[in-house]
């Protein structure tokens, strides 16, 4: 809708983890870094963390565009997968053929190690990806160590990156998983944007998609307030911005300003309260309901069962019986 008013070329500021738009801040850079030795290095596990926002995916998918052409990549985006369903998706992504009409695990695993012998023989490396690892279930996780077991007398034949919010170290860190934190052999946690990243990653995404930056004026202290309430979250400030610019060309404005920022943050974050209030209504109602219900069930019981109730327990509580029923009866 703004685009052509403002000269761009696309949404400068779309929440696709688009690689063209990447900006290489110095946490970007070094989390890239860490994926990419990881990748080609010899490792076995990589561990890639960060808060909901903060641009791992993005940084997933530029890896991956700098990856030689001798890495084979198996990018599993769907975690909640049982351990058959995931050796399935990986030999899948991997081109992998198992002929047999009901394949078991092993026969997975067989095809993979086959795989992955040949593959090395040629001098090429394999690496699966999983997107959104802290949904991976334990016992799936135990399998991908196990998958850490191909390799040869010298080197690991498989190296596997999980990329997942910041519970997954916690879940990592359990004793159960102790084996698996073994074999992580690289580790990186993204941070959000500082203020001074926060100025160069709009001015980089408004000078990507065609905009002039000479004519389109988001002043400084816009941008502190965009940064503030953003939390230098890449994904909130696209949303902010998004509607910061929408808002400009319903005012027929060239320039951001303050007013027109405030009223879409107001408008960003109304949303993501209601969505919020909505959720937390819907658990008080339910824990009204069973504070409700609880007491009825009771009194339901005790009045159908009195007889049996008097009957089983008089002899272990009989002063509490009397109470009781005295308490059901009304009298």
């Amino acid at each position: 809708m703004y685009t052509r008013y403002f000269g761009f070329i696309e949404k400068p500021f779309a929440i696709a983890p688009n690689p063209r738009f990447f900006y290489m801040s110095d946490a970007h850079r070094e989390a890239l870094a860490h994926l990419l030795y990881g990748i080609n290095g010899d490792g076995c596990i990589i561990l890639f963390t960060g808060g909901v926002g903060t641009g791992k995916t993005t940084v997933c998918r530029c890896c991956i565009e700098q990856l030689p052409e001798t890495t084979d990549v198996a990018l599993v985006l769907n975690p909640k997968l049982t351990i058959a369903d995931l050796l399935k998706t990986i030999c899948e992504e991997l081109g992998i053929e198992i002929f047999r009409q009901e394949p078991t695990n092993k026969d997975y695993i067989d095809g993979l190690n086959a795989y992955l012998l040949a593959a090395h023989a040629k001098g090429r490396n394999t690496a699966v990806i999983i997107d959104e690892a802290q949904n991976l279930d334990i016992e799936v996780l135990e399998q991908l160590r196990l998958l850490t077991n191909l390799e040869t007398d010298t080197q690991k034949l498989l190296q596997i990156v999980l990329i997942g919010q910041p519970e997954l170290r916690d879940i990592l860190s359990v004793p159960a998983l102790s084996q698996v934190s073994q074999r992580i052999t690289t580790r990186y946690h993204l941070e959000a944007l500082q203020l001074e990243d926060v100025s160069g990653y709009i001015h980089h995404r408004l000078a990507l998609a065609g905009g002039d930056t000479r004519t389109l004026v988001i002043p400084e202290n816009v941008i502190r307030i965009i940064c503030k309430h953003s939390r230098g979250i890449p994904r909130l400030i696209n949303i902010i911005c998004d509607r910061a610019l929408l808002g400009a060309y319903a005012e027929n404005k060239v320039q951001i300003d303050a007013k027109t920022v405030k009223k879409a943050i107001r408008e960003v974050l109304a949303t993501a309260r209601h969505s919020a209030f909505g959720s937390r209504s819907i658990i008080v109602a339910g824990l009204c309901l069973i504070l409700l219900l609880v007491p009825l069930s009771l009194y339901f019981v005790m009045n159908t069962h009195k007889s049996f109730l008097g009957k089983e327990f008089a002899e272990l509580f009989p002063d509490k019986m009397v109470e009781v029923m005295r308490g059901v009866d009304g009298k």
